[in-house]
């Protein structure tokens, strides 16, 4: 079995002038929510085996922040082709050739994209689960979801199991989406 986890970034800032896109840091709201989503993943058990993370400033520090709730993180790397803001293919093609011998394979990365692979993947799972998905995927959210295939390359749209989908404000106290 395989576990692909769809994290997208937290919460940006949009206060420092000049910045590029990619050069976006987390604000304070963002590194609370990955924090959270870091422990609750631990805590779950959802601890990859590799981990597939877009380029931009504030993914890198969504992954590195949640990172530190893990007793033994894995290792990351950083693929240009996650910076991708389109229907999902171009995550699909990254998740089929950079999964390698993972079990258990997170992507941080960007909407809609997330959102657009997570919808084309899934074929089964919970139906309000599902539905939440369909009407946003707010930052610092994750997704989980799991293939009875033995390899990232056969993975193809709905093949996948929903088995969760956390959003910051269901495990954090007063926070919005």
């Amino acid at each position: 079995m395989l576990t692909l986890m769809l994290l997208r970034h937290a919460k940006s800032s949009w206060s420092e002038k000049g910045l590029t896109d990619l050069e976006r840091p987390l604000n304070g709201r963002g590194k609370r929510a990955a924090k959270a989503m870091g422990e609750h993943m631990q805590a779950q058990g959802w601890v990859p085996d590799a981990v597939l993370c877009s380029p931009a400033r504030r993914a890198r520090e969504t992954w590195a922040t949640a990172q530190s709730a893990f007793t033994k993180p894995p290792e990351c790397s950083i693929e240009n082709a996650a910076y991708d803001f389109g229907d999902g293919s171009a995550l699909l093609t990254l998740i089929q050739r950079n999964g390698r011998k993972a079990r258990r394979l997170l992507l941080v990365g960007h909407n809609p994209s997330l959102e657009e692979l997570a919808q084309r993947l899934i074929d089964r799972g919970d139906e309000k689960l599902r539905q939440r998905i369909e009407k946003k995927y707010p930052t610092a959210a994750l997704a989980v979801i799991t293939f009875t295939l033995s390899s990232w390359e056969h993975v193809i749209d709905h093949t996948g199991v929903l088995e969760a989908f956390v959003r910051p404000r269901d495990i954090l106290d007063g926070e919005e989406d």
